[in-house]
């Protein structure tokens, strides 16, 4: 084969594969927004719910980028739900202050523990690992066993016909999980409590999510 040959050879490896690219990437978008699509808020509470999110990933950023590897913020019409942990008391307060601070919350819930600093730079590692592999059901620290336990509780209500999973949002924190979104039904509720009180390890659900059927 000819020099140009080879050329236009990697080339079209080049162009083959930033095209895959690109269709993973729509695929991932086309994923998400399907997700929406079914989902019990109006396209106002989501549009207004993902710039609150994002504005309060913002505000952590700015006062210190590794929050982000502390704090978890979800958002279910205009409801935000704090849940992580971090060392210090002054910088929780200062956190649920600057969420408060923003008009368009609604309700805030802040499930923010107080750990030690050697348990928060334990989470911290953990956090910026979660992503090398699949979550293990043991591991150094606690933040790895709840990077499991959600991992399992999304299986779960991804699965499960008696739960619209795309109306919930979970985390685990030392073993507790928190929920968050809305309900169609208290039965409906009550599934989804039992599918997180199920699964291994976890010693306590604690829900905010809001029942109310459709009109």
């Amino acid at each position: 084969m000819t020099r140009y040959g080879h050329l236009n050879r990697l080339a079209t490896i080049v162009v083959s594969f930033s095209m895959i690219l690109s269709v993973a990437a729509c695929q991932t978008v086309l994923v998400e927004t399907g997700k929406k699509a079914f989902e019990d808020r109006t396209t106002s509470d989501q549009v207004t719910d993902t710039k609150l999110a994002a504005s309060i990933t913002t505000d952590l950023t700015a006062k210190d980028k590794s929050l982000l590897l502390d704090v978890s913020t979800d958002v279910w019409e205009q409801r935000v739900l704090l849940t992580g942990a971090v060392s210090d008391p002054h910088v929780k307060e200062e956190i649920a202050a600057m969420v408060r601070a923003d008009a368009r919350v609604r309700q805030l819930y802040d499930e923010i523990l107080i750990v030690s600093p050697e348990e928060q730079e334990k989470r911290r590692k953990a956090a910026q690992e979660k992503e090398e592999g699949e979550p293990k059901k043991e591991g150094f620290s606690q933040t790895v066993n709840d990077f499991w336990i959600e991992t399992k509780i999304s299986a779960r209500l991804l699965t499960d016909p008696e739960a619209r999973s795309v109306n919930f949002r979970w985390r685990s924190v030392r073993n507790t999980v928190y929920l968050i979104g809305r309900a169609r039904s208290e039965a409906e509720l009550q599934r989804v409590l039992e599918i997180c009180k199920s699964v291994d390890g976890v010693i306590a659900v604690k829900s905010y999510v809001e029942v109310r059927p459709l009109t």
